[in-house]
C-alpha cells in the first residue's frame, strides 16, 4: 500500500491468469467504483513495471489512475512476464492479439468495468494496441492512447540503426542513448531502464512490413485516439509535424487528439514529467467515458 494523501491509499497487486494453458501476468490497481478500466501495454525490453516503477509511486500510472477513479490492468505483453518461454504459441500477430484479448477478459473476471475499456500503450506496445483497436472485438472500446510511436524514425535513430546493421556490436549504445535522451528527463535511478528491464521475445525484432500494415489498421480504428510524442523524442520524428503525420493515419476515428509532452524523453511514463503526462491523458480518458464529442479543431469523421 502506498499513501497518496492523508486519507487515500492505492494497492498494486501482481496477478497471473491462465490463457488456454499459457500463464498471463499483469499488475492491477483497482478503484472502488471505477469510472472505466484502463488496459496498459508496455513497450519493448521492459514489463508491466514500466507503469509502476519500483520506488517511484509519483511516476506510477497505476497509482495515479486508481486514485482518480480508474481501475488499471497493466498486462505483460505476449512473451513477457509469465508468458516468457511460450513464444511458440504466439508467433503470429493474430495469435498475440487473441492472447491479449483473452488475458484481459480473464483478468477482468469478477471486476467492475465501469462504462468500458480504454487501451493505453507505449512504444512497441502500440503495435498490439492498434491491432486490438482495429479488430472487430475492439469496436466497443472507449478509446486509446499511443505514446512513443510514429511513422518516420528520428534522424538519430536512423543513424544508430544503420550503424547497427554494419556492426551490431557497436550501435547498441547509440540506440540506448536515443531511447533514454536526455538523461536529465529521468530520475538517476530510472535512467537507462534500471529496475524495469526485461529480455525481449524473438518476434520483437521482426517487424518487416509493419508500416504498410499500420496504415491499413489505423484507418480501421473506430474509436477516439490520443497521441503523445515527447518534446525530446529521438526514436521517432517528433514535434507538431510528427504528430500531424501520425494523426493523419486515423481516418476512421471520431476524434484524434495530439499532445506533445513538455520536458519528456521517449519513455514518458517513467520520466520526471510522468505525473503531468498521466494526468493529461487521464483527462482524455474521462472525456471518452463521458462521451464527449470532438472539438472542431480535432480531426475526426465530422472534421
Amino acid at each position: 500500500m502506498t499513501s497518496l494523501g492523508p486519507e487515500l491509499t492505492v494497492a498494486v497487486r501482481r496477478q497471473v491468469v491462465d490463457v488456454r494453458g499459457v500463464p498471463a501476468s499483469a499488475l492491477v490497481a483497482e478503484a472502488a467504483r471505477p469510472q472505466a478500466v484502463i488496459v496498459a501495454l508496455h513497450g519493448g525490453a521492459t514489463t508491466s513495471a514500466y507503469f509502476d516503477h519500483p520506488g517511484h509511486p509519483r511516476l506510477s500510472l497505476l497509482r495515479t489512475a486508481a486514485a482518480t477513479g480508474f481501475t488499471v490492468i497493466a498486462v505483460d505483453r505476449p512473451g513477457y512476464g509469465s508468458s516468457a518461454g511460450h513464444e511458440e504459441r504466439m508467433r503470429t500477430p493474430e495469435q498475440r492479439t487473441d492472447f491479449a484479448f483473452a488475458a484481459v477478459e480473464a483478468l477482468l473476471e469478477g471486476r467492475e468495468r465501469g462504462v468500458g475499456l480504454f487501451l493505453w500503450a507505449h512504444s512497441a506496445g502500440c503495435e498490439l494496441t492498434v491491432r486490438m483497436a482495429s479488430d472487430p472485438r475492439g469496436a466497443e472500446l472507449l478509446g486509446m492512447e499511443l505514446a512513443g510511436m510514429g511513422r518516420v524514425h528520428h534522424p538519430r535513430a536512423v543513424r544508430a540503426m544503420e550503424e547497427w546493421r554494419r556492426d551490431p556490436t557497436r550501435a547498441r549504445p547509440d540506440l540506448r542513448r536515443a531511447l533514454w535522451h536526455p538523461p536529465h528527463a529521468y530520475p538517476p535511478d530510472v535512467h537507462g531502464g534500471r529496475g524495469i528491464g526485461s529480455a525481449s521475445p524473438a518476434y520483437e525484432g521482426h517487424r518487416e512490413g509493419w508500416q504498410e500494415e499500420f496504415a491499413q489498421l489505423a484507418a480501421r480504428v473506430p474509436v477516439p485516439v490520443h497521441l503523445t510524442l515527447a518534446e525530446h523524442e529521438q526514436v521517432w520524428a517528433n514535434g507538431p509535424e510528427g504528430l500531424a503525420d501520425l494523426a493523419s493515419m486515423f481516418t476512421g476515428a471520431p476524434r484524434v487528439v495530439r499532445h506533445e509532452q513538455a520536458g519528456a524523453g521517449h519513455n514518458t511514463s517513467v520520466g520526471r514529467t510522468a505525473l503531468a503526462y498521466h494526468l493529461s491523458v487521464l483527462s482524455f480518458v474521462e472525456e471518452c467515458a463521458l462521451g464527449v464529442q470532438a472539438l472542431p479543431t480535432e480531426k475526426g469523421r465530422s472534421g
